[in-house]
């Protein structure tokens, strides 16, 4: 469970990384508020694989 959670938000950074540079025109604004998403997903993803580690056990 907890490879999956990690496979699954590595996949999401990836992908949105990926999408910026398939973007060249995006300006620096957009980019920040991209950037800031991912951490905030990160976060949560996190949050959400603790809270159900403790749950399970």
């Amino acid at each position: 469970m907890n490879g999956f959670v990690k496979g699954l938000t590595t996949g999401a950074v990836i992908g949105a990384t990926a999408g910026m540079m398939m973007v060249p025109g995006m300006d620096r604004k957009t980019r920040k508020r991209l950037m800031r998403g991912r951490k905030t997903a990160m976060h949560k993803a996190e949050n959400m694989m603790d809270m159900m580690m403790n749950w399970i056990s």
